[in-house]
């Protein structure tokens, strides 16, 4: 396989797809280093800033790996899996572990930060956890939103983006332990005092309150999900 000049499109796409294929067909083994950006800029007919965005997105699926001074080395030959996939093929419990780390940092954040259009946000999820005749399923999903909410709260897009990555990892497995637990059989809105606590902390600018109220119920629900797990 050699290289061709690429395409007039989104030639920084053309340019990774043509390296991992020299990668992944063993042209450039494991350990091995790559040509330089000005070679194979000129090889692909694209210019040096393309060859480096390409090769920032082989570094970013594990596929080579920069060295200051050195060049750009091959450490692996397929691509790894990327962080929702990984969350997929994850125990849920373990993901719950991360998950309270991100989110009990994040209501203090929000307890701190919370506008006048997150307590509104907040009191109408509160509501929406609280509807009747919903499924398991719509309340898992209203319950997530609640959560979602919190964590909007604390106006960290970072945090944000991270705990949009845990909901559907998450999700499946709190409907299924709702279901084979009877959690809602009598009381449909489970939790609904703890999560009312928890708003009314945040909405107080009591941080405190607010992380401890949340751990406190994450963890109980972690031990829940490693009981079912066991």
């Amino acid at each position: 396989m050699t290289l061709e000049a690429l395409r007039p499109s989104p030639l920084v796409e053309q340019a990774a797809r043509q390296l991992r294929a020299q990668i992944t067909g063993g042209h450039w083994p494991v350990g091995s280093r790559l040509p330089g950006e000005t070679t194979l800029a000129k090889t692909l007919g694209v210019g040096r800033s393309t060859v480096r965005e390409a090769l920032r997105a082989l570094a970013g699926a594990g596929m080579v790996r920069p060295r200051q001074g050195a060049g750009v080395f091959v450490i692996a030959t397929e691509p790894g899996e990327d962080w929702p996939t990984r969350l997929r093929r994850a125990a849920v419990a373990d993901v719950y572990e991360v998950r309270a780390m991100v989110e009990v940092q994040a209501v203090r954040l929000a307890a701190a930060r919370r506008t006048e259009a997150d307590v509104a946000a907040l009191r109408a999820a509160l509501e929406g956890r609280r509807a009747d005749g919903a499924d398991d399923a719509a309340f898992v999903d209203a319950d997530i939103a609640l959560h979602t909410a919190l964590v909007d709260a604390a106006h960290n897009p970072v945090l944000t983006d991270l705990f949009g990555q845990f909901a559907p990892a998450l999700r499946q497995g709190l409907i299924d332990l709702i279901q084979l637990l009877g959690l809602r059989d009598d009381d449909p809105h489970h939790g609904d005092a703890r999560h009312a606590a928890l708003v009314d902390a945040v909405i107080a600018g009591d941080a405190d309150i607010a992380s401890t109220l949340l751990q406190s119920e994450l963890e109980e629900t972690r031990g829940l999900l490693l009981a079912r797990r066991g």
